[in-house]
């Protein structure tokens, strides 16, 4: 009766869809099953009798550290524990895989726990998704840019430090494309798209490592200028991204240049909301185009 109950139980585990590993009381591996083998790349028959970190190699990617025997630590414990979020596995020929679940104290009938159950599965495909959905949210899936989502929220951050420090100023730029619409119109929205693209290139090229600039939306875009000494630092990354525009691109066989109306606010007054910077900056930009595009005006 005994032996059928313990193939039951192995043919149960060796079905299962996730890794199973199970430990003796002193941490050291009895069974895997195929699952277990297939992502660890260690046969049962090798792994029986060694030490669980010898063949599970976890690291905590949060911290870059080695895990110890998780096995030994849950049967000292009592309870069951969850992998670290961002925990990896390093299989036996050096790969690198993203697994998580957990591992749990095994008892008998009496409670006296007699090892542990390690459960784990390999969670590459669900990081890579959810890591797509967070750069969804916050990029802006044509030019790469951060989107409007992003720059608000830094630009609320950055409002937050300006109120503790008296001396830390920083700019807003809003920025509108003179003349995207003929583009558009004359060559079709692909070549839109792709101008858009290098027009964003351009920008970057314009800014220090910590500046943002984001494409808040059709063919807008806003730069975040932190921890300026004063106008004058701002008003020459406009002239910059100025001079930048109007160099030729060769897209397709042709070549098309641009020019940008530019709105300028900084922190002379001390903001309380993003939108209220970002209005402001707005009507600058519009002050911009009536003054004959091409150009900057600071808001006052």
């Amino acid at each position: 009766m005994l032996y059928e109950e313990k193939q039951r139980l192995e043919a149960i585990i060796n079905s299962m869809g996730c890794a199973v590993i199970v430990t003796s009381t002193n941490g050291c591996i009895q069974i895997m099953n195929p699952m277990a083998e297939l992502i660890t790349g260690w046969k049962q028959s090798e792994a029986f009798g060694k030490d669980l970190v010898e063949v599970v190699s976890l690291i905590d990617k949060d911290v870059g550290e080695k895990i110890e025997n998780l096995a030994r630590y849950v049967m000292e414990a009592g309870q069951i524990l969850n992998l670290p979020e961002n925990c990896t596995l390093i299989t036996k020929d050096g790969k690198e895989i993203a697994v998580g679940d957990n591992i749990a104290p095994i008892r008998d009938q009496n409670g006296n726990i007699t090892g542990a159950v390690l459960v784990f599965q390999d969670i590459t495909k669900r990081k890579q998704t959810e890591a797509q959905l967070i750069r969804n949210a916050f990029y802006d899936g044509l030019t790469e840019l951060p989107n409007r989502v992003l720059f608000l929220d830094r630009l609320r951050q950055t409002i937050e430090r300006s109120k503790r420090r008296s001396d830390y100023y920083f700019a807003v730029l809003f920025l509108d494309l003179d003349g995207f619409k003929e583009i558009n119109d004359r060559f079709g929205h692909g070549m839109g798209d792709d101008f858009l693209v290098a027009i964003a290139r351009r920008l970057e090229s314009c800014l220090r490592g910590g500046d943002t600039v984001a494409r808040f939306g059709g063919d807008e875009f806003t730069v975040l200028l932190e921890d300026i000494k004063d106008i004058s630092d701002a008003t020459n990354v406009a002239s910059r991204i100025q001079d930048s525009l109007r160099l030729p691109l060769n897209l397709n066989g042709y070549q098309l240049s641009t020019t940008a109306s530019i709105g300028i606010t900084w922190n002379f007054s001390s903001y309380e909301e993003p939108a209220t910077l970002l209005r402001d900056a707005d009507i600058a930009m519009y002050r911009a185009k009536r003054q004959g595009k091409a150009t900057y005006a600071i808001f006052s």
